[in-house]
């Protein structure tokens, strides 16, 4: 039997919740709170934690661990929150390696400059009860011992400081003296010797592995996306310390990129660059039109030199120049969908081929377009291209061969132009140009972060459920190519090899049925939906307004007490607890003190509380007002000896009730409310057509011939397809049961299935919540009460995850078991059904008939 990877070990805990989930305050306190850490970010820090403070098969010190995480997927915010989690251990010493010298600048940038866009830490940091730093240095003599010491080096540079002595280098015996963290990034280059199988005694893993030998206490943390799996070497050495893998592949199907689109032409290359840069304006139009703030980029890539790049870049600024209208209108007669698309979003905003021309011309001027192929461009270049994304950087074309193949992070690349003819197809196996092109567009592949009104999720594609929403072209990343069968084919496998294409992906159609279309109710029914808004803290003027408890912080003062027990005599001298309490006000521990403990928590700086408590003048009155800390106490337990003299015990439980205060705000502050008001839109409004694509993995995309056939022939269902979970599927079937006494009662009932066409938001905190199905059942003449059901399937195994879902269900049905919307002289009841699930399809019944007599 094969031997599992660590990662697998920790996959079979997680599934049965045997691993510890909540971040430690070191971390989730200290990271910018721009970076809302994802699922599977949490997943890799708890992995660690668990790994770090308990034992399992293999682990030896001193510990070392393997991130196997795709690119894009936040590996640095990870290695941040490493170190703020190890400082609070104990380490305050950490070496950062990697093989690029762009690399370790984007770096530095990311962990020391707070003005950059993507610095990763709070403003200020608090960790182990103090206020700390974070601070480069040569290397770890003469620290200061309070700060968080980080050495940045490319691997070159650390193997040449430690084998050739030089003043202020690392030597061996920094790593001896000092435990040290060290974090190694696009860790697949340092195994050579290793994947070699030889020895190499002077190599750079060579030089990693003495030094992380030194002392025990030390510690490599490794990060790469592309880890090798199939060397024999490589599985013999990594097997007990690969902690996480999360690949391209699962990251891309997680809806966490954009999507690929190889866009091939027979047009020259000067056409396929009015091409890319119309696809360009396009997308800022439509950002625009849906007011999302986005400045689109284009790579134009040239082949193998720099002088090639050179040629492209004058090439492009003299096609500029000479644009014109005619140039534009050519273009009209292509064939490419998404340029069509294109001329129509133009078209529709009265944008004509003139206007188009000038809008080009003043986006790409020369200053606008950046060449990053020279080391001597290095300096001038590393800054623009780390900061692209940024509202104050203008750069909208850049031109390059090589130099962004690693390291680069950038969200807003939307299209990349193949500026060389196809040279290295036709081998027996990808050659080495198209897999670094496909590298290439893996890194151009991170999604530009949005929201809209049905979904807050920022990081996620949200319209593959819907590929003609206007929006999708936003979760795009366009490849444009030359129209080559065999190149083609070369690109596609490498992409598929890559992670960003699932070569099992399908698409499937789902169409409202004729009978449906042409019937009253679609044109002129309605659908009662709420809304979500801003949460509005306005009203806020007390701790109890917001709904936080006023019921004492309890502190334990240590004594110093101890006992014994003899365990084969009996006897017992264990610790008698002094439970002498004594409640102390707020307001009544000296303000230094109070101030002291409010500054070592940045969750209490005024402009972050301010947020919630609108009404505050200050953070005197915070501390000083019975609204707020001042009408709060504590009850010390323990020993009270000369309590109000004993400061450090008054700063620890201070820190405590604050610590219990943010918890319970947290818990309750949301940043949305949804509406208690449903009001109403056209049916033919809310459904339509739709083309769903899926991961050929996700059973949804199975076509069930059986049932197809079943749900087709079902007069009241509207879709003339179902891809749903088998849960659905069993709740179709129980309907259908029903719906000869249903008919008796209705005279028109009509089930709909919602494939992303509407949301409503649950009253507490706006969450998004598209039910699977919504079902309408309108009475018989004389009877002038209509049904609007919300019904979600689900499998008991989802059940608790999705507890809240069931709860706002619920809700909706009690809010209007007496309240009737009114409409064109017909009253609406709406309802929602508790969760319908298969194993307890005759309570889901009972629930049907109960809701509807």
């Amino acid at each position: 039997m094969r031997d599992l990877f660590l990662y697998q070990e920790l996959d079979t805990l997680s599934r049965f919740s045997a691993i510890q989930r909540d971040i430690p305050l070191s971390i989730s306190q200290n990271l910018n709170s721009r970076f809302h850490l994802r699922e599977y970010q949490v997943e890799a820090f708890a992995r660690f934690i668990h790994c770090f403070k308990n034992d399992f098969p293999g682990k030896n010190h001193p510990l070392h661990f393997l991130f196997n995480m795709a690119t894009g997927s936040g590996k640095t915010l990870i290695m941040a929150g490493m170190i703020l989690y190890l400082y609070d251990q104990g380490y305050r010493n950490f070496l950062f390696f990697v093989n690029s010298t762009n690399i370790i600048e984007k770096t530095k940038d990311n962990f020391l400059n707070p003005l950059s866009i993507k610095y990763l830490f709070s403003p200020e940091l608090f960790l182990s009860d103090r206020k700390t730093r974070i601070t480069q240095v040569e290397n770890f003599e003469a620290v200061n011992p309070n700060d968080i010491s980080v050495c940045f080096t490319t691997i070159q540079k650390l193997h040449s400081d430690l084998t050739t002595q030089r003043e202020n280098a690392l030597t061996f015996e920094d790593f001896r003296k000092h435990k040290v963290v060290l974090i190694s990034d696009e860790a697949h280059h340092m195994n050579v010797a290793t994947r070699a199988q030889e020895t190499l005694q002077e190599s750079w893993e060579n030089t990693v592995e003495r030094i992380f030998t030194q002392n025990t206490d030390n510690l490599l943390l490794e990060y790469t996306a592309t880890h090798d799996f199939a060397t024999r070497a490589m599985v013999d050495k990594y097997l007990h310390k690969v902690i996480f893998r999360y690949d391209l592949l699962q990251f891309r199907n997680d809806r966490f990129s954009k999507d690929v689109v190889i866009v091939q032409s027979d047009y020259e290359l000067e056409n396929r660059m009015v091409q890319a840069l119309l696809i360009s304006q396009y997308k800022q139009g439509v950002a625009a039109r849906n007011h999302i703030a986005l400045k689109p980029v284009i790579l134009f890539k040239a082949h193998r030199t720099i002088a090639q790049s050179q040629e492209t870049k004058a090439l492009f600024h003299q096609l500029i120049e000479g644009l014109d209208a005619s140039r534009i209108s050519s273009l009209r007669r292509s064939t490419v969908p998404v340029l069509h698309k294109a001329f129509e979003f133009f078209d529709s905003e009265g944008i004509s081929d003139a206007q188009l021309v000038e809008r080009i011309k003043r986006d790409f001027r020369i200053e606008f377009c950046l060449s990053v192929n020279e080391e001597s461009e290095k300096e001038q270049y590393q800054i623009l291209l780390n900061t692209l994304e940024d509202r104050i950087n203008r750069i909208r074309a850049i031109f390059a061969v090589q130099k962004l193949n690693e390291g680069w992070d950038v969200l807003n690349l939307f299209d990349i132009v193949r500026c060389y003819e196809p040279r290295d197809t036709g081998r027996a196996k990808t050659g080495s140009t198209t897999m670094s092109e496909a590298q290439l567009i893996g890194r151009g592949a991170r999604y530009y972060p949005f929201v809209t009104a049905e979904s807050d999720d920022l990081y996620r594609r949200k319209f593959d459920g819907h590929l003609e929403h206007d929006l999708r072209v936003l979760e795009e990343l366009h490849y444009h190519s030359i129209n080559e069968p065999r190149y083609l084919s070369e690109i596609r496998d490498a992409l598929i090899a890559q992670g960003m294409l699932d070569e099992n992906e399908v698409q499937r159609q789902v169409n409202l049925k004729d009978s449906f279309k042409n019937s009253d109710f679609f044109k002129y029914g309605v659908i009662w939906l709420n809304r979500r808004e801003v949460r509005d803290y306005r009203t806020v003027h007390s701790f109890a307004d917001l709904g936080v408890a006023r019921v004492n912080y309890i502190h334990s003062i240590a004594a110093g007490k101890g006992g014994e027990r003899h365990v084969l005599n009996g006897e017992d001298q264990s610790l008698v607890r002094d439970e002498t309490r004594q409640d102390m006000p707020a307001s009544a521990i000296d303000l230094n003190i109070v101030e002291s403990a409010i500054a070592r928590n940045p969750f209490f700086r005024f402009s972050s509380i301010r947020r919630y408590f609108p009404n505050l003048t200050g953070m005197r009155e915070f501390i000083q007002s019975a609204d707020y800390l001042g009408g709060l106490s504590i009850t010390f337990q323990g020993d009270l000896y000369q309590l109000k003299e004993n400061r450090r015990e008054l700063l620890f439980a201070v820190q405590g009730l604050l610590s219990k205060i943010e918890s319970e705000v947290r818990e309750i502050i949301t940043d949305y409310s949804g509406t208690s008001e449903f009001s109403r839109k056209r049916i033919h409004e809310v459904f339509f057509d739709k083309t769903l694509k899926f991961d050929g993995n996700n059973p949804r995309s199975n076509l069930d011939s059986q049932f197809e056939h079943f749900f087709s022939s079902r007069d009241w269902v509207a879709f003339d397809a179902i891809y749903g979970t088998s849960e659905e599927k069993a709740f179709v079937r129980t309907l259908d049961k029903q719906m000869g006494e249903l008919k008796e009662q209705y005279q028109s009932i009509y089930l709909l299935r919602n494939e992303n066409h509407f949301s409503i938001y649950d009253f507490s905190e706006g969450r998004p919540f598209q039910p699977d199905f919504v079902l309408f059942l309108q009475q018989n003449a004389g009877k002038m009460i209509s049904f609007q059901m919300f019904i979600e399937p689900k499998g008991a195994h989802l059940t608790e995850h999705d507890r809240w879902k069931e709860d706002f269900l619920k809700e909706i049905k009690e809010k209007f078991k007496d309240n009737l919307l009114k409409f064109e002289g017909k009253s609406w009841r709406l309802v929602g059904v508790p969760f319908y699930n298969y194993d307890d399809e005759n309570q889901f019944k009972e629930n049907l008939i109960n809701t509807l007599s």
